[in-house]
């Protein structure tokens, strides 16, 4: 029985407490700051390019080309590290992210043509080194190779998703400090040097282990050791024989979708809230009723690990999309800032339990040696998600108003509810059960 104890019942500190005991405390402070440069250069490139060539169609080319880079590329950066570990991986992409970053500044500057400005940064799109679906995978990684609860794999997902949360608040906020009181290629600069310094140091953390395709490997040790290759030799952790090929279960793409229709509801919204911002007369409340929400968002994913282990992921899914679809639907007839403010950071208690609810699923879904892939792609989704609803329904709430932004994100809100309540995703064949 003692093995049952539910999160709730241990307290959610306890739960963090483990967490953090499984890294140790340096690990979420340096990929807390290596992860801050992604939530800075998507708003910083834009305001940086209208800054220099006073060209909003410019700035949203280099943005779009930027959300384009990291869309189709982080799977990819998953994948190589799942193949190769994320040590040398993240290392790379850390650095090569910086001299891209870097490349943008200096060339923006330099007032380069346009077209060669959106071209680099694609590239500093391209190389993001995924950090925060890094650090989901190594944090699920320690948990499952010490043996840990699912509560315990629960509140490691909801600890990282807050402390994504808490990166997107911050990021384009100091993007926003850094345009009024100097230039916005002050922010950008030192997003450069954030993720070249700590995202170095976060692949070189001795946790990196954790991943790394081998004996001491995560995805090695939940290898079912019955498998072997053609030649008859074993291949699980100690193994002289190749690696089998790791299927992604269909089951995945429901996950996908439903994350990409989250980044939708999301980029709706900040389309929304742009448009009623300015027709209030009032467009730099925008950047705090963004604070508000995610504010909130965070808090509520940090709770989430009290919530009892008897409710299901299934379950938490569907709660999370039901809640997500009713409390948007308050935007279509929101007219005031007041009534914003409170209808929007409202809105924010579903975000990160569903962020937090699909990654977990996510977790169980596919097969441990492809969790960083997977990872990435589940953040490719909602960005991708996000940026190309935003892209649209800015131009619809430009030309209709704010209540068709806001239409379009409860639209998205209803789909992924449609999608919680009839997929039914299994867990992977073989994986290591472990107590609630």
């Amino acid at each position: 029985m003692g093995q049952t104890v539910t999160t709730g019942r241990r307290g959610t500190s306890a739960a963090y407490r483990e967490v953090i005991g499984l890294t140790g405390p340096l690990l979420p402070v340096m990929s807390f700051l290596a992860r801050l440069p992604t939530a800075t250069i998507q708003f910083g490139s834009v305001l940086l390019v209208a800054r220099t060539s006073g060209s909003l169609a410019a700035a949203g080319l280099t943005g779009g080309a930027l959300a384009v880079g990291q869309v189709a590329c982080g799977p990819l950066v998953g994948r190589l590290a799942d193949r190769h570990g994320q040590r040398t991986v993240v290392l790379v992409f850390s650095l090569a992210n910086a001299v891209a970053i870097a490349g943008l500044v200096a060339g923006a500057l330099a007032g380069l043509p346009t077209a060669l400005v959106a071209v680099v940064g694609a590239a500093a799109g391209a190389t993001v080194p995924q950090i925060g679906p890094m650090a989901r995978a190594r944090l699920v990684a320690l948990a499952r190779r010490a043996g840990a609860r699912d509560s315990t794999v629960g509140a490691a997902l909801s600890f990282e998703s807050t402390l994504d949360e808490v990166s997107f608040v911050l990021g384009p906020a100091l993007v926003g400090l850094a345009a009024v009181t100097a230039h916005p290629g002050f922010a950008l600069g030192g997003a450069a040097v954030l993720v070249a310094v700590c995202g170095s140091g976060f692949a070189l953390h001795r946790t990196a282990v954790a991943t790394r395709p081998g004996p001491v490997g995560a995805s090695a040790e939940r290898r079912p050791e019955s498998v072997r290759t053609r030649a008859g030799r074993r291949n699980d952790a100690g193994a002289d024989g190749p690696v089998p090929p790791h299927p992604i279960p269909r089951s995945i793409h429901a996950l996908r979708a439903a994350l990409a229709l989250q980044g939708a509801m999301f980029g709706a919204c900040q389309a929304g809230i742009t448009a009623l911002t300015e027709r209030l007369g009032q467009p730099d409340q925008a950047g705090l009723v963004y604070a508000a929400m995610g504010v909130m968002s965070a808090v509520a994913g940090l709770s989430m690990a009290a919530v009892p282990a008897r409710l299901g992921l299934a379950v938490r899914w569907r709660a999370a999309t039901a809640a997500a679809l009713l409390l948007s639907l308050p935007l279509l007839w929101t007219e005031g800032l007041p009534a914003l403010y409170v209808t929007v950071t409202v809105l924010g208690v579903a975000y990160a339990p569903h962020l937090i609810t699909v990654f977990g699923l996510t977790e169980r879904v596919v097969p441990p040696a492809r969790l960083s892939e997977a990872m990435a792609f589940a953040t490719s989704a909602l960005v991708g998600g996000q940026a190309l609803a935003l892209a649209v329904t800015g131009r619809l709430a430009e030309s209709y108003g704010p209540a068709t932004a806001f239409g379009a994100a409860s639209l998205a809100a209803a789909l992924a509810c449609a999608i919680a309540l009839t997929a039914r995703p299994a867990s992977y064949p073989g994986r290591t059960a472990t107590s609630p």
